[in-house]
């Protein structure tokens, strides 16, 4: 299990899981997400092959449109 803070909140993960996989499960589509991982915005290309580790400090915002 990896520890990490998301959007400020403590959460645990399974060892491997990636940063699509979080999306995945918290129910947003990588296409309309933004996530900064330690202070740096990761681009989407990343998503998929980057594991979540232990301590990191995520912020997703999910994308809305309107007018």
């Amino acid at each position: 299990m990896v520890r990490v803070r998301l959007n400020g909140v403590e959460r645990e993960f399974e060892d491997g899981t990636t940063v699509a996989a979080l999306l995945a499960g918290l129910g947003r589509a990588p296409q309309w997400a933004a996530v900064e991982r330690n202070r740096d915005v990761l681009p989407r290309a990343a998503f998929p092959t980057t594991e979540l580790r232990d301590g990191d400090v995520l912020e997703v915002v999910h994308l809305v449109g309107g007018g």
